[in-house]
């Protein structure tokens, strides 16, 4: 404060008031400035600023009985003011006897409830409007003047000052517009509160979509016109617009996050973000953390705050994508979120909570994993309420040559190159597959050959016709066929070769331990993994 203020009237410091109110930019510090500089003059006992938020303290709350409506009241949030009588005590704590008052209980809830100002004089005589008669005789106090902080016509909360002597007209119109800049400077700071959230939210989704634009196809949406399809656009249509969880089954490959994308688009949630995590993907004792992210310090390698995924998804889709894989530990916390929509991020004790739909997706027979007790039913029951089965693209081969003509255009724009199109021997090679990697291998398999082919006419290197699903030259003996056929040295590397890979497909690629594919094959596991590299088979997702 400047000398001329310091030496001034009690409007000059009123004035001086407003000019230092201008110049700050954190609200709390306002809120603090202004109680401080008017206990400062002479006259003032206690000035305090309450602000209306929600209910907090409802069950201690002194006024519990008389409150008409705990959802919101007054909070003090600033106190200033010195006792003259009492060793000079003063009064800055705001978790005190007045700490919250009921909006419309006594003078403070009264102006909060009707936003109407009241200036009382001659307390003497009006100490039914003060809580504690005998602290008003001990401190001398002659006035009150309580102003209601008003923006655009919200009360926002009371500005309170008693005085030694009585409030005069002037200071009343002054303390006016003291309560008017306060209420200026609440909205400024809420409104950048909500900017800040907004712009952390933006930044937040954009992390985590930040793969899933990497990911994405340029072509979005459901493509063939097989009856299967038929059916699955159909079952999209009936669970999209509803909020219920989908459960998504099929192959690797066959298109199961497609498949979400689309219930997403065409849900009630489609402008908010739909956030994608691939459960097998992430480390065991990363997943509470993946999942709805941890504080700074929550373990080793924590260095800073880090929201998680149901929070980048609130308000729009989690995708679980591969959700056979989390392990039963971390199950039953996501159940929890599930069912009450709640979670703790690892290393906080606050509850967050969080508006998400839930699209699981997986290639494995999750009924089975429950009987087999590595996945729990309740959650199975929980996720599994519709239920979406994805056809294998070997059973809808009718849907081949559009899916075909789709990618080839698709890779030759990106490659910038023309080329004629696929005649129809080329298609009948395409049905002629069996495709065991579904729709991903035959996208796969076409933009190799338009890149092998240097924009000439494309040839598709594929296994020749076969039968029952065994890619060989000719079809296989059986044991009990004649025992005097000869297999050619290439009918024998492709003979073990598809005899592993339907091993790794009946196991879901898992290589160790009872019930893998090492074990089903009757040969060590790193004998696997080295045939698996020597033969170039690669898990298709």
């Amino acid at each position: 404060m400047n000398q001329e203020c310091q030496e001034g009237t009690t409007l000059d410091s009123l004035k001086c008031l407003l000019l230092d109110i201008a110049q700050q930019r954190s609200l709390n510090d306002l809120l603090w400035l202004i109680v401080r500089r008017l206990a400062d003059r002479s006259t003032v006992v206690l000035a305090r600023i309450w602000l209306i938020r929600p209910g907090d303290i409802c069950s201690t709350c002194r006024f519990r009985e008389e409150c008409p409506d705990q959802t919101q009241c007054l909070h003090l949030v600033a106190s200033a003011g010195r006792s003259s009588v009492e060793d000079k005590t003063e009064w800055k704590n705001t978790e005190g006897y007045f700490a919250r008052f009921p909006l419309g209980v006594c003078k403070v809830g009264r102006i909060g409830k009707t936003g109407e100002q009241l200036v009382i004089n001659e307390m003497e005589n009006n100490l039914t409007w003060i809580a504690k008669p005998d602290w008003a005789r001990q401190e001398g106090i002659q006035g009150f003047h309580g102003q209601p902080i008003i923006y655009k016509g919200e009360t926002l909360g009371v500005l309170a000052v008693f005085e030694r002597e009585s409030v005069t007209d002037d200071a009343t119109v002054w303390f006016r517009m003291i309560a008017d800049h306060v209420a200026v400077a609440i909205a400024n700071a809420r409104a950048f509160e909500e900017i800040e959230r907004l712009k952390a939210q933006l930044e937040l989704e954009n992390t985590f979509l930040k793969e899933e634009v990497l990911e994405a196809q340029n072509f979005g949406a459901i493509v063939g016109g097989s009856p299967a399809i038929a059916n699955l656009v159909q079952q999209i249509e009936l669970v999209a617009p509803t909020d219920a969880t989908a459960l998504i089954s099929g192959e690797s490959g066959t298109g199961k996050e497609l498949v979400a994308r689309e219930i997403h688009r065409r849900s009630q949630r489609k402008n908010h973000p739909l956030v994608r995590v691939n459960c097998a993907s992430i480390p065991r004792e990363l997943y509470e953390s993946e999942f709805f992210g941890h504080a700074k310090g929550a373990f080793t390698g924590a260095l800073k705050d880090r929201a998680g995924r149901f929070q980048a998804a609130d308000g729009g889709t989690l995708f679980l994508d591969e959700v056979g894989e989390i392990p039963l530990e971390m199950q039953s916390k996501l159940l929890r979120v599930l069912q009450e929509g709640e979670y703790e991020r690892v290393g906080e004790e606050t509850t967050r909570k969080v508006n998400v739909r839930i699209i699981a997706a997986t290639n494995r027979k999750l009924a089975q994993e429950v009987e087999a007790k590595r996945f729990r039913q309740d959650l199975y029951y929980r996720l599994n309420v519709f239920p979406i089965e994805v056809t294998p693209l070997r059973n809808r081969k009718e849907d081949i040559p559009l899916l075909a003509s789709m990618f080839m255009a698709h890779v030759r724009k990106k490659l910038n190159c023309t080329g004629r199109e696929l005649t129809q021997a080329e298609v009948l090679k395409l049905q002629n597959y069996h495709w065991p990697g579904n729709v991903r291998e035959l996208q796969n398999i076409i933009e190799r050959a338009v890149i092998s082919s240097r924009c000439g006419s494309v040839k598709f290197d594929l296994p020749v016709p076969q039968a029952n699903g065994v890619t060989l030259k000719k079809q296989i003996r059986k044991n009990g066929d004649s025992p005097g056929e000869i297999l050619t040295d290439e009918d024998m590397r492709l003979r073990d070769r598809a005899n592993l890979e339907s091993a790794l497909k009946q196991t879901d690629w898992k290589i160790y331990g009872t019930g893998g594919a090492a074990e089903l094959l009757n040969i060590k596991p790193t004998t696997l993994l080295s045939r698996i590299k020597k033969m170039g088979i690669e898990k298709i997702h």
